[in-house]
């Protein structure tokens, strides 16, 4: 039987700073964090879980991952300061840098495939080690290496497509 409030308990932060990294509006947060508990729970019907806190991970970029989809089907984007660092004493000039990358990077994400983009954010936002990338979402290291290369890659062009747009 599962403790469900334990599973909450302990993991209930790590999803929210998670959906919130990603989304960096504390609305579409919110959403994903019960439908990331949601679909967890039909999961642990359907089947055992093992490890909560790498599926509750996985299942947390994929809802947000879809959001930003969404977003960007709808062309809705919001600045995200969640994804600069404490950005309170910086010139409000570098903020706006800083709120525009963030918002770039939120489009490109959403463009990226979803083993992509999840292998990029378990690293990058989440700081994850390829083993634990590895095991969270069932691939063998070789794959996330590849999957985390060709993110990057397509990132790169996604995001440098950006800034000759602008300029």
């Amino acid at each position: 039987m599962i403790d469900w409030e334990t599973v909450v308990r302990e993991n209930q932060d790590m999803v929210w700073r998670l959906a919130y990294r990603l989304l960096g509006r504390e609305a579409d947060a919110a959403d994903c964090f019960q439908e990331t508990f949601l679909d967890a729970l039909k999961i642990a019907r359907r089947e055992s879980v093992r490890n909560w806190t790498g599926l509750l991970k996985r299942v947390t970029i994929a809802r947000a991952l879809d959001r930003l989809r969404n977003r960007k089907r709808n062309s809705v984007m919001t600045l995200d300061e969640s994804l600069a660092p404490d950005n309170r004493q910086m010139l409000p000039s570098h903020r706006m840098e800083q709120q525009e990358l963030a918002i770039q990077l939120q489009d490109a994400l959403a463009q990226l495939p979803q083993d992509q983009a999840e292998v990029f954010c378990l690293k990058y936002l989440n700081g994850e080690s390829y083993q634990t990338i590895a095991y969270i979402t069932g691939q063998n290291i070789n794959t996330v290496g590849v999957n985390l290369h060709r993110a990057r890659n397509k990132l790169r062009v996604l995001l440098d497509g950006e800034c000759e747009e602008k300029y």
